[in-house]
């Protein structure tokens, strides 16, 4: 359990020292601290050394060329050299242990050591009003060095409990990021690394208005408060300000209604990754905010991207606030050949009255466990006539809720989670050989000068003479994944026209359904070609972003431009098939090629499929294959550099994979990817051609899902056998080390079943119904203990 220490320094300064200094030490749930009394001597050398150390910090890295979030005001300093810098950190830290070293000090910290475990979670707040000791490196005492678990904090000595409206549980953590004035710094980084929150809910402002600001801390609810930009500490380190723009610059003062409003409505963190913050959390903390990391001086570009990503990679998977900020800041020290003190910078800010949040906490993530504990129990209480019947009805109990539980969506997230995983497991396979993909790559466009063409990747002119030099090479379907709702106006020049090649009986184009609420139209497939040779390319996204279902057929609305019920991936596998003479036939719940017949994901619940999700349609979940396919370049095309045979009687998928056109998407391979990587539009309807293909050919299973009732007799025959095995085991040690066996034998049997029959079984909520029923027995056979007679226990 985490322990804390508040100091506070009363009724002096460095100048006359402190001759009343209170250590207290709270215990986790503890109402009354122990309290321990000290005191500290003047120590004026310590004002001197630290704005020597400011003025030569700046200098360096000034001198070294750090691209500052906050511009570097230059210094009478000069010929300052690193050395010489190093050697004043050097005397600021034995200064500062120096200080604290004194006897009556000592007292505090001798007794704080005997009431503190080396293993103890510790938050170490310095209580104070003097900006001077809230700049101070309080890190570099030795103290932390012998606590690993031990993270400063900084407070002012006046606060109060913040009052904390109830606000419902989203599963997401909302995080309102402002990006203020960039002017000379880079922070797309930042950027970047609060969209790679899986479950976070960010919301960019970009150089808002103060009224903009204002208005999105009123009228919405908020978990975290990010800024990064330009930001300055005034008044000696009294007042803080932000560029907000280029134009508007602000005080916390001049936000204080609205910030109270967003404390108020349980915001619970705020984050300035930006330069001087020490006057910004100062203001900040009057209003009573739980906690705030900010930096202490101006921070190197670099530094505060680090920070930023070790910190969220920490504290994102469940370590506790303080512990992930120190292990995030101490990784700053890696860069401080380049960036020196660059671990000096991070520091908090802790409102004492509040318990540090966690990622979970802020996600309103409060787990199932009291609920099925307490369904357990009604169990154990109720029946009690025969020990084996009392074992089964309490773990049918148990299933009961499992499913009940999972009907209303609560493990929906983490099974498909654990869906990805298990896809992730299977080995690497062999290319698609019946499948080419002719990208267009950002050098294809920048080298061709397409980017003059509006939002097009590529010219009508290019794409028409692409497609006739394809049609040379004699694929057997050309599919043109490549939107052409509209004609450019005629290139006299080039002879060959895009009319002509899409009037080829192998060429497939898309269009675009509409959606009511983000497209009212869609995209039209290109003018005179026939509704027989058009393809919709329609994506399913989950609710956390990735695509695991395709769609092969669908109603188009009646007010929809893009009029055909075939998607482009199931309109090329068909044509490839169709001369195989294998032909596609379907009705309403499947479809089928020659003697495959597969059954489409039921509308409203499927599989892991419980809540929030459109199954409408004909959708199949994807069963991916782990490897790359072999790919062409436009330029490699055009120029003639395509071995002769390479395309021949193949599916030639044509599509854009420059990052400079947004056509990217999450699939369940992104998340392994270091950093997170999606994948262009054309690879995964590359994906979708060759699972049809692969399946009607190859004996590739499609990944099928249980009926409903099949996934309620898997849940229960878990929990109920999973609980007699336990029952049937004696020695109590060893009940433990079952139910631990079955969830590794659970998880074989379900991994086992996708890869070889592409089942997917309900694996998370049968691990509930497992370990669940196996707490039971055991609680069952305590209380079944305590209440027989001796003689009937031999």
């Amino acid at each position: 359990m985490s322990k804390l220490v508040v100091i506070s320094l009363l009724g002096g300064d460095l100048n006359y020292g402190f001759p009343v200094v209170t250590a207290q030490l709270w215990h986790h749930n503890q109402f009354v601290p122990v309290k321990l009394t000290g005191s500290l001597p003047a120590a004026p050398e310590l004002s001197e050394l630290y704005h020597r150390w400011q003025l030569l910090y700046e200098a360096v890295h000034q001198r070294l060329g750090s691209n500052q979030r906050i511009k570097v005001h230059s210094q009478d300093v000069t010929n300052i050299s690193v050395n010489d810098f190093e050697q004043l950190c050097q005397q600021l830290q034995l200064n500062i242990n120096a200080w604290l070293q004194f006897e009556s000090f000592q007292k505090i910290e001798r007794q704080l050591r005997t009431l503190l475990s080396r293993d103890d979670e510790i938050r170490i707040i310095i209580e104070t009003n003097i900006v001077l000791l809230h700049q101070l490196p309080w890190h570099l005492w030795h103290f932390f060095e012998d606590y690993p678990k031990a993270e400063l904090g900084l407070t002012n000595h006046e606060y109060a409990s913040p009052q904390v409206l109830e606000k419902s549980a989203t599963g997401k953590v909302k995080i309102l990021a402002i990006l203020g004035n960039r002017d000379g710094i880079d922070i797309d980084k930042d950027s970047s690394l609060l969209k790679s929150l899986t479950d976070a809910q960010t919301t960019f402002i970009v150089e808002p208005t103060r009224q903009q600001l204002d208005e999105h801390l009123w009228n919405q609810n908020w978990d975290i408060l990010f800024f990064a930009g330009h930001s300055a500490s005034l008044a000696d380190g009294e007042i803080g300000e932000i560029c907000l723009n280029q134009t508007e610059n602000l005080t916390i003062s001049q936000l204080k209604h609205a910030l109270k409003t967003a404390i108020r409505r349980g915001l619970k963190l705020a984050i300035f990754n930006s330069c001087n913050g020490i006057g910004l959390a100062r203001n900040l903390a009057d209003l009573n905010i739980p906690q705030m990391i900010v930096m202490r001086e101006a921070v190197p570009d670099l530094i505060a991207q680090e920070f930023l990503k070790n910190f969220l990679l920490a504290f994102a998977l469940s370590k506790p606030f303080y512990l992930a900020v120190r292990e995030a800041r101490e990784r700053l020290q890696g860069w401080e050949n380049e960036f020196p003190c660059a671990s000096w910078l991070p520091v908090i800010y802790q409102n004492p009255t509040t318990v540090p949040t966690t990622w979970q906490e802020l996600r309103g993530n409060l787990g199932d466990t009291k609920f099925v504990g307490k369904v357990a129990n009604q169990g154990t209480i109720s029946y009690r006539k025969s020990q084996v019947w009392t074992v089964i009805i309490s773990s049918l109990i148990i299933a009961a809720s499992t499913v009940g539980l999972r009907y209303l969506g609560v493990f929906e997230k983490i099974e498909l989670q654990t869906f990805d995983q298990m896809l992730r497991l299977r080995p690497k396979e062999e290319q698609e050989p019946r499948l080419i993909v002719v990208e267009i790559t950002e050098k294809d466009i920048q080298s061709r000068s397409e980017k003059t063409l509006g939002w097009k990747s590529v010219s009508d002119s290019t794409l028409a003479t692409l497609l006739n030099k394809l049609q040379k090479y004699q694929p057997r379907v050309i599919g043109l994944d490549i939107y052409r709702d509209f004609a450019d106006p005629p290139n006299k020049s080039n002879p060959i026209k895009l009319p002509t090649e899409l009037a080829q009986e192998n060429v497939v184009v898309v269009c675009k359904s509409l959606d009511r609420k983000y497209d009212p139209q869609g995209v039209k497939a290109p003018k005179d070609v026939p509704i027989e040779r058009q393809g919709f390319t329609d994506g399913v996204q989950d609710p956390d972003g990735i695509v695991r279902r395709q769609i092969l057929m669908m109603n188009q609305e009646p007010s929809s431009t893009c009029k055909t019920p075939y998607s482009l991936s199931l309109q090329l596998a068909a044509r490839y098939l169709m001369r195989e003479k294998i032909q596609l036939d379907f009705q309403e719940d499947y479809v089928k090629f020659g003697s495959k017949v597969w059954n489409r994901l039921k509308p409203g619940r499927s599989g892991g499929y419980q809540q929030g999700v459109d199954l409408g349609g004909m959708q199949l979940l994807v069963n991916y294959r782990n490897t790359d396919y072999q790919r062409v370049s436009l330029e490699e095309v055009l120029s003639n550099k395509l071995n002769p045979e390479l395309l021949k009687d193949k599916i030639a998928i044509v599509g854009v994979t420059a990052n400079t056109i947004s056509d990217t998407w999450s699939t369940p391979y992104s998340a392994a990817q270091q950093p997170y990587l999606e994948t262009p539009g054309v690879l995964i309807q590359a994906q979708m051609v060759s699972q049809v293909l692969s399946a009607v050919l190859d004996d590739r299973p499609i990944l099928w899902v249980l009926p409903f009732w099949g996934d309620m007799i898997w849940i229960c025959a878990w929990s109920v056998g999973g609980s007699l095995i336990v029952w049937s085991v004696r020695s109590r040690p060893d009940r433990g080390w079952v139910i631990v066996a079955m969830v590794f034998a659970l998880y074989g049997v379900c991994a086992i079943a996708l890869f070889q029959q592409g089942l997917w079984l309900p694996f998370i909520p049968s691990v509930v119904g497992v370990v669940a029923s196996g707490v039971v027995v055991l609680l069952i056979q305590n209380s079944q203990k305590f209440s027989s007679t001796p003689q009937s226990l031999s």
